[in-house]
């Protein structure tokens, strides 16, 4: 299947580029990793997002592996990433 008619992706992730363009929060949250690695504050100022709602998101983010948390293990200041799914999404939002 394909989308923007250039890229082509896997019924997979086309389910998953689905449940994000449809919560206009993940498609932001998601466009906040585009290019670097942030925590749950950074992605909210950049995202335009509350943070009292970034958790939420990212945890749904996270379960659909979008992105992945690098030092799951802390309590403050989690950094996050995008996972290949995630930058396939994300490069496909253009």
């Amino acid at each position: 299947m394909c989308i923007k008619g250039a890229v082509t992706i896997d019924d997979n992730v086309l389910k998953v580029y689905g449940y994000i363009v449809s919560s206009s929060y993940r498609t932001r949250a998601i466009k906040a990793l585009e290019h670097e690695d942030k925590t749950p504050t950074q992605i909210a100022k950049d995202s335009n997002i509350r943070v009292n709602h970034i958790s939420k998101v990212l945890k749904d983010l996270k379960e659909c592996g979008v992105v992945e948390c690098l030092n799951e293990q802390d309590r403050k200041n989690r950094i996050y990433k995008l996972t290949s799914v995630g930058d396939e999404i994300v490069n496909n939002l253009k």
